[in-house]
């Protein structure tokens, strides 16, 4: 009697198993799927964490005068408008990745409140994106995605 009962309590736990898709013939090792390791850089000695905009942005007052002061290029030419967002504050400069061009050239820019800055062109695809310092330098809210027109020779 003893036997009979153990011998039901296996049944009933295997069916338990087929139940679930797991029964001894469907069974199949799990297959294991390992992501590759991601490697990250710091930004600076400051790190990523609590440094603020001002603390990244290692571009001189004078240099962002300098560019605020620039005139406009003789012979420049409007390349289009663009919606630019904050890029990669660890690439230092006053700089516009944009599709607008295909190669780096220096150029400028202009906001909607006349503000123009002098800044190097750079060749990127998709969104446009805008240094830290040519934020800074414009006075636009570092989460704004603002509108501005590209110029260059």
């Amino acid at each position: 009697m003893m036997k009979s009962g153990l011998l039901c309590g296996l049944v009933l736990l295997s069916g338990c198993g087929m139940l679930q898709g797991k029964g001894p013939a469907t069974a199949t090792p799990a297959a294991v799927e390992i992501a590759p390791a991601v490697t990250t850089s710091a930004l600076g000695a400051l790190g990523a964490q609590g440094a603020s905009a001002a603390a990244l942005d290692t571009t001189t007052a004078a240099e962002k005068a300098a560019a605020l002061a620039a005139p406009a290029a003789t012979g420049e030419r409007e390349l289009g408008r663009v919606t630019v967002a904050l890029g990669p504050p660890a690439e230092q400069g006053i700089w516009l990745r944009t599709g607008l061009v295909s190669e780096a050239v220096m150029g400028r820019v202009l906001t909607a409140a006349g503000k123009s800055l002098a800044l190097e062109l750079r060749p990127g695809s998709g969104a446009a994106l805008l240094s830290l310092a040519a934020f800074q330098a414009l006075g636009l809210g570092l989460t704004e995605l603002p509108q501005v027109t590209v110029f260059a020779p």
